[in-house]
């Protein structure tokens, strides 16, 4: 019998590229995948260090493995990921349950640690991070018609804020032929739908051509036979150039929907945290791109609670969230990281504060969310099925507005009981849900 392994893979959509490819390598090797940890023999957990939240939930999941292996239904326990390349020390002397902790640069060789964990070792190795795998195939854990398309390894922003420089590394472009090639083998497995995530999508190329070269590889992807929609996230917007925003315009399989995490408005705060630009640069940089692509879909992250952040420059904010009406917007409450330069800031603002201003901004943006669903009541739209829901007694799928796990759904009402998962079809929107919408399938034409 093949030995059956779990991947519990925590954080981000490129922690879960990672975690895709140890996969593939371990299936390779013949273990068996398994989905529930709890039928596992082996459990590998993709860790995230990225924010205290993530943290609390990567330990959360640690002592609940290591409560399955004291009762015998698992045997061993593999951390990797952004909290053990974080806390290296810390965690191979705390996480006494696990068999190996190792770093984002030994995923590489998953196989070989299972082996010397199998054979009664505990490892604890760190590889440099430059060693991290860029590319290789992958077993594909999200709905088989989408997938994420991680084209860098790590930063070199350094916002202040931030610990991924620390735990990632620079910036590393993976090579445009490595890209294409993956996107080829993934639309070769029936996907349609791919998102391209970096850290910050809009650098890709400079380190290794000297430019940008994000428009040029998203026209290869919308080129590739089978693809379908290509979405980008992640966007920079003091690299957003009239040559990436023309891709949006001429290339029809490109998804007019942009991820743009401005964080902040007020100049002195994007100052300190290290961002260029100001509430001018930003305000000039959204109307040109709504000028340049008018249907588009933006969406923005914010950070409130910021050291030094006064309450005017966080009214300062919520003003300008309200008149740039941002298709889709998510708020976090500042994190104070250790190790970064904000956490050294004497002028950290009360966690209640930061919460508080959070909360906010997002019953703020509920409203905005709310009239610009209903303004797409009586519209028609192309959906992609996602599954049925037994309870509501329907279909549910996304239209081109929503990114999978951090925007909407759509509801579709359909006569067809044969809608397919990932079968793309027109719809027309009849009612609205908080984020979501209610649409019926148009069966007189098909999708555009």
């Amino acid at each position: 019998m093949p030995i059956r392994v779990g991947m519990v893979s925590l954080g981000c959509s490129k922690n879960l590229v990672d975690s895709e490819r140890m996969l593939a390598k371990l299936k390779a090797h013949g273990y068996q995948l398994v989905v529930e940890p709890g039928e596992a023999e082996i459990a590998v957990v993709n860790t995230c260090g990225f924010i205290q939240s993530a943290k609390e939930e990567a330990i959360e999941t640690i002592l609940e493995l290591g409560q399955l292996k004291k009762e015998g239904t698992l045997k061993k326990i593999i951390l990797t990921g952004c909290l053990t390349e974080r806390y290296r020390d810390e965690a191979a002397e705390l996480f006494t349950e696990a068999d190996a902790v190792v770093g984002i640069g030994d995923e590489k060789d998953i196989v070989d640690i299972l082996d010397h964990v199998l054979a009664g070792e505990r490892v604890v190795h760190f590889a440099k991070k430059s060693e991290a795998v860029l590319t290789g195939e992958r077993v594909i854990t999200t709905l088989p018609f989408f997938a994420y398309l991680k084209i860098a390894e790590g930063c070199s922003n350094c916002c202040t804020y931030c610990a991924i420089p620390q735990i990632r590394g620079p910036y590393r472009s993976v090579p445009m032929e490595d890209v294409l090639q993956e996107a080829r083998w993934l639309a070769e497995h029936h996907v349609t739908e791919l998102i391209v995530v970096a850290q910050d999508t809009t650098r890709y190329g400079e380190d290794l051509y000297g430019k940008s070269k994000l428009p040029e590889l998203l026209r290869e992807l919308c080129h590739i036979p089978g693809i379908r929609w290509v979405r980008v996230l992640y966007c920079y917007p003091e690299r957003i150039t009239d040559e990436l925003l023309d891709v949006f315009v001429q290339e029809p399989h490109m998804v007019p929907y942009m991820d743009i995490p401005i964080q902040h408005c007020d100049g002195e705060i994007l100052k300190r945290m290290n961002r260029p630009g100001d509430e001018q640069t930003l305000r000039s940089c959204i109307a040109h791109i709504r000028d340049r692509v008018p249907d588009i879909t933006l969406r923005t992250t914010l950070i409130t609670g910021f050291p030094g952040e006064t309450k005017e420059q966080f009214n300062r904010l919520g003003d300008f969230v309200q008149e740039m009406q941002f298709d889709k917007l998510g708020c976090f409450a500042y994190s104070e990281e250790e190790g970064t330069r904000a956490a050294a800031y004497e002028d950290q603002v009360d966690e209640e504060v930061r919460a508080h201003r959070a909360d906010i901004l997002m019953e703020q943006q509920a409203e905005v969310s709310a009239a610009k669903n209903a303004e797409k009541i009586g519209k028609r739209m192309t959906a992609v099925v996602e599954g049925y829901d037994r309870y509501a007694g329907c279909f549910f799928g996304r239209t081109a507005a929503d990114a999978p796990d951090i925007d909407g759904k759509v509801f579709i009402r359909s006569t067809n009981k044969r809608l397919r998962l990932g079968q793309y079809i027109t719809v027309e929107v009849f009612d609205t849900l908080d984020y979501d919408l209610l649409a019926e399938e148009v069966t007189d034409e098909s999708a555009e």
